[in-house]
This record gives C-alpha cells, structure tokens and sequence, in this order.
C-alpha cells in the first residue's frame, strides 16, 4: 500500500505546523522545530493507519498514540483537533465539546488551560500518557502493548476479538540517549510485542547543537540487536515512503518495529531550520512570515485553519474506525450473553472498579513473638487479592524470590513470549524501565504492581513521580528497607528514601509495623483508584502483636493510632514499620518503672494527614510535648509530630556492614536508648 501526497495533505500538514508556529509564538514559550518536521509523520499516521474514532475516544481497542516527545506537545494538540476529538469528562461521559478547541490552542501553556506546554493525562481527552521527562513515553508505551496482549488473551474468544490494538509512539534523539528506552526496548524486543511500533525522529538537532557532540552509534543496528524489525525512512516529508513503513509494521509478526524518519527540525524556516535555535523558543514573527511564505502559507495569518484542513482528518478517521467500533460493541454485547462474568471484568477494570469479594479469603496473622517479615506477610496478602483480582499482576526487578511477590497459585503463569496470559511478569534488573511500564499498564485498564528493594527506589523515581501526577494506582513495593539489610552495608541500606517518598504529592508511603497492619495497608493500597502507593516491607522477621493486650484491631488506614499505652501518657513513643515492636518494648520497660507512656504507630503520614483535626489530636495529645520517634531512615519531617524538641532516635548517617543486633546496638536502635530518650523527654522543663 502507497500513498503520495495530495493537495489536501499537503494543506492538512501545513496546518499542523503553522498551528504550532503561531501557538509557540503567543505563548512566547514552546518548542516549535519538532512540530514542524514531524507534521508529515504525525499526520500519515491518524489519517491513514490509527485505528481511533474520535467521537469514542475511550474506545478499549483504540490504537494508542504516545507523543513521547512530549515537547513537541503543540503536535499532539493539533491532531486532535484537527481530528475533531470530543472532549470525555472525569465521569467518563461525553460532554459534546471539542477536547481541544481553537481558543484552547491559543491558550498554550497557560494558566488552567487544556494545553499545557507538556501533554498531561486527564487533563485532555485524547492524551494517553503524561510525558515530557524523555524516555518515559517510549517506556509507557511497552506497558500499554504488553496489557494488550494480555487483555488479548484474557477476553479473546472463538474467532471473537474484542483486543488487537497497536501501539505508535513518537520519540526522538532524546529519548534515544535516555537509559529508560534502551531498557524498555530490550524487554520489549525479548517479549516480540509486535503491536508496538516507535518512530524515530532523526533530525540530529538538540539544544546544545548537533547531536554529533554526544550521540553517534547506529540507532538501527542497536535495535536489531535488541530483536526488533527496523526500518528507515530518509525524507519525513515523503509520504508514500511512510505509509509503505507504517503499511509493513501492520504486516509484521514476532517483534516490534523501529521505524527512523530523518526529519529537519523547523522545516521551512529560512533561518533556523536544522539549528537548536528552531528546538525550544518562538521563531520570532518575522521568521514566522518567512516560514509561511515558503509554505505558500497566508503570510498574514494567525491561527489559520482551512476548511478541507478542518474536515479531512476527521472524516479520514470516521470512515476507517466507525464500522471497527461498530463491530467491536457487537463483539461485547456478543460477550455479554455468552460470558457475563467476563464481560462484568472488562466493564470493572475500564470503570476502576474490584471484583465483587476482592476481600475474601485474606489470610489472618496470630500474634506470635517471633514473627515473619512484613515482606513474606505482604506475599501472602497480595496472593490472595490476586486470587480474587484477575487484573492484578506485576513482578520485580529479578528479586522476586527475595521480595515475596511471585503469585504461586495455579493458573497464575508467567507472562513470557510464548505466553502473554501470565501474571507473573519478569522486567530483568530494569528498575527505571518497570515503573514505566507498569505505568503503562495502569492506562490500559490492568492493575500492576512492581517489587525491589527500597534502596532502588531511586532508580524508579521519575515513574513513581509520574504515577503521581497522573493519578495511576499502580503498587510499588518495596522490601529490605532499612538498616535491617544487614550485612549487605551502606550500598543497600536506604536512609533518605523514605522522605523522597514522603515528599512526593499525591503519593501514599505505607510502612506496616507486622503482619496485620501490612494485610490492611495492601487492602488500601489496592483500595485507590487515582493514586499510586508504595509499600514499604521488612527483610527481618517482625513480631506479631497480640491484639488481646494491645489495640484490637490495627487502625492502619487512618495512617496512625494509638496502638497501646496509658489514657494520660507522660509520653508519646512514634514508630512506624520494624520499630513499632521496639517501641512497644520500651513501652513496656516504661510501664515496670511506673512512667505512663503511650505507642503510637504511624505506618503512613499521608493517610494521617487526611484525617479530621479531632482523630489526630487524638492519637498525638496536643498536651503532650514529649515526645520520642524512632525510625530507622532519615530525620526529615519529623519535627511536625514530635516538635523542634522532641527527640528523633533516626539514622543521622549512612549504616554500616554488620548483623541486624550490632547495627542496632552501634545506631541506638534498642530498648535502652528509647527508655533513655523517653525519661529525658519528660525532664525537658518545658514538659513538665
């Protein structure tokens, strides 16, 4: 199949690019040069190939379009309105605007405006993926083929396909040179996801200049050798040459595709055509003039959008995807009758919503000295959700046998290229590349969950943080999460990871002190439907409290409670995790001594925060100022539970290579130093 371009082509890409152009320029701010060499390739796509009907641009087997390149955002908002894309509501309901409007254009990159200067997930209708952090997109992109596939393979039935959809991301030298994609691309090349097809803008232009300054190995051969089909186009505005690309990934089987377009960043501009001038800043409004001249463009006009322009991407999407979206709701109402409890899955995976008994059958822990480490109890937990979650699975950076979270019952499988229904998933020792993708998996319906050790939490930073932007309730969980790693050493002993997380807008840091706060905070964490979550877990065994002579029942959800003590204590012991069960024994030191004092553990600072002002000042007495926290991480926040005076038993350093009991013992991790901080608190005259 080949496609030359016509005059309304050519009238429909001008538009693109002119668009970006004045958009950039009343913003003052933007990127234009990317806009306007990938217009071509943007354009071929939605025209002639994206399977997307913009009327439903919810549509489950949608094509996904990733703009990887999130700064070239100007391109994305274009085609979209161009393609005359109806704007879906926070409740899923079609509210009979435009999701990007003229006038939305030209509020690009302002204040509340559905066009900010990156594509932000759920703020616009047609955007699939927050992105702009480079490499991300192309990460996200590998999740949402793998869900494919699996959804693919879950709801697929008797010649019935309800999930083919492919997967178009664009990115460009930077994401290229980003890690992240090198990751994503091997895994995704190991796994042959050939609904996945990225095209390489190869305009060799960054902002500090040519990309020959730090950039020179052979894009392609790299790719071949991760197992993909490869691909090169040499002019991006030779449109018959990528439609006989895009034409040939359609027909490719067994592995994604590359497809590199040489492309000239600001095409057409006299000036600053293949600078980094054109790369990140208006072109100035004579340049703009000059460029328009040379499109044969109205050199005058602002904003311009010619009628064919207006109508011709639309209607070239309605007449390829209406009778495909047709065929598909046959297909489901086909489901419907033949397998209603299927049907009620993919209705509550789209809705967000669990299963009817997602809490059954969860295993109970009895109190027990000697315990289990809140990583084995988290493993068991998250067995028995899955068990009633179909949708939930996920995997770790090869540590799942030391992070518990491989799903062992029958039928549970392994998602492998042979077989895309496993819910065990393998990312190899990608750490940045998993939360990426799991991210991506969240956009398309599933519930994913990702496993490591906390001290890689730095490693998967940028993904967390994007979960939390974009609201996804994907499950990070984290085990070995202290000083308790033990003779691993300083390498792999987290200190301030518990405060990045903390830091975190929008993310929720539960750190459970046994094996019953840890049932009840992966119930919340599975709970959420628009935040992400990371759990926090022991390598060492924690003791198993006794609920007979403690709290009843744990009250973990509500981020902190009084776990035990006296009615009016002199004192108040704060722990969280692997200290609750130290602080409890120095509790009870406290009480032989006749000191009324009281254990509050803290598992999580958000949930804390969101409760009413009379629960918190329940848990924390505003009257008692002594206070004792103990929490083997870094000091960082503290001081808003336990004052500039309270005393802070934390890790003020990196730890040290040695048995859990010296580290304690070297780190005042013990019940002495607790009594001793608590005896000293309750002197303070100002605690008198």
């Amino acid at each position: 199949m080949t496609h030359a371009a016509t005059a309304v082509d050519t009238q429909c890409i001008n538009t693109l690019r002119t668009l970006a152009m004045d958009a950039v320029q009343k913003a003052n701010s933007g990127h234009p040069g990317t806009p306007m060499g990938l217009a071509p390739v943007g354009y071929t796509l939605w025209s002639r190939f994206l399977r997307y009907h913009p009327e439903h641009p919810d549509w489950p087997n949608r094509d996904r379009f990733v703009l990887s390149v999130g700064h070239a955002s100007m391109l994305l908002y274009s085609l979209l309105h161009l393609a005359g894309v109806v704007e879906i509501d926070a409740q899923g309901r079609r509210s009979g605007q435009p999701a990007i409007s003229l006038d939305d254009i030209k509020q690009f990159r302002q204040m509340g405006s559905k066009t900010p200067g990156h594509p932000e997930y759920r703020m616009t209708t047609g955007v699939e993926t927050t992105t702009g952090p480079l490499g991300q997109g192309c990460a996200n992109s590998v999740g949402m083929a793998k869900a494919g596939r699996w959804l693919g393979e879950r709801f697929n039935r008797d010649g019935q396909v309800l999930f083919d959809y492919n997967v178009y991301t664009l990115c460009g030298d930077g994401d290229m040179m980003e890690g992240i994609s090198s990751e994503a691309a091997s895994l995704a090349g190991h796994l042959k996801l050939d609904n996945l097809c990225w095209l390489y803008d190869n305009n060799t232009i960054s902002i500090e200049g040519h990309t020959e300054l730090a950039f020179s190995e052979d894009v392609i051969a790299r790719f071949q050798a991760y197992g993909w089909h490869t691909m090169h186009v040499t002019d991006a505005n030779d449109l018959r040459a990528l439609s006989d690309a895009l034409a040939t990934f359609q027909g490719n089987t067994g592995a994604p595709t590359l497809i590199v377009v040489d492309s000239v960043i600001g095409y057409g501009s006299p000036h600053k055509h293949n600078t980094a001038a054109a790369h990140g800043e208006p072109l100035g409004a004579e340049e703009i003039r000059l460029t328009k001249a040379a499109y044969g463009w109205p050199q005058d006009s602002s904003f311009l959008v010619p009628d064919q322009a207006r109508t011709a991407l639309r209607d070239a999407l309605l007449a390829r995807s209406r009778p495909l979206y047709e065929q598909w709701n046959q297909r489901l109402a086909q489901l419907e009758q033949d397998a209603p409890q299927l049907a009620d899955e993919l209705r509550r995976m789209r809705a967000g919503e669990m299963p009817e008994h997602w809490q059954a059958d969860l295993p109970g822990f009895a109190s027990d000295a000697k315990g289990v480490a809140s990583r084995a109890a988290g493993g068991d937990v998250l067995n028995a959700f899955a068990r009633q979650i179909p949708w939930l699975l996920g995997g770790s950076a090869d540590l799942s046998p030391s992070t518990k979270t491989n799903l062992t019952f029958d039928g549970a499988g392994r998602f492998s290229a042979d077989d895309y229904s496993g819910r065990n998933l393998h990312f190899g020792i990608r750490e940045h590349a998993m939360g990426a993708i799991a991210n991506g998996m969240a956009l398309s319906y599933l519930r994913p969950y990702t496993s490591t050790f906390l001290v890689f939490s730095d490693y998967m930073k940028p993904p967390i943080r994007l979960a939390a932007i974009m609201e996804l309730p994907v499950v990070f969980v984290f085990t070995h999460d202290s000083i308790g790693v033990g003779e691993d050493g300083p390498t792999h002993q987290p200190i301030e990871h518990l405060t990045q997380l903390r830091a975190t807008p929008g993310l929720l840091t539960l750190r459970p002190g046994d094996a019953n706060e840890t049932r009840e905070l992966w119930t919340v964490a599975l709970a959420q439907t628009h935040r992400p979550s990371c759990l926090v877990l022991s390598r060492q065994p924690l003791p198993t409290l006794d609920r007979t002579r403690y709290a009843a029942a744990t009250g973990a959800a509500k981020g902190a409670y009084v776990l035990a003590g006296a009615d009016r204590p002199e004192v108040l012991l704060i722990a969280t995790g692997s200290e609750v069960s130290l602080a409890v024994a120095a509790y009870e030191q406290l009480e032989t001594e006749g000191i009324a004092a009281q254990v509050v553990s803290m598992p999580s600072w958000e949930l804390f925060e969101e409760q009413d002002q009379a629960y918190r000042d329940s848990v924390l007495p505003p009257t008692v100022k002594a206070r004792v926290v103990v929490e083997q991480a870094g000091p960082l926040g503290w001081d808003r539970y336990v004052g500039q005076t309270g005393a802070k038993v934390v890790m003020n350093s990196f730890g040290a290579s040695a048995p859990l009991a010296k580290l304690q013992e070297k780190f005042g991790f013990t019940v002495a130093n607790l009594v001793k901080q608590a005896k000293a608190q309750i002197q303070l005259p100002q605690h008198k």
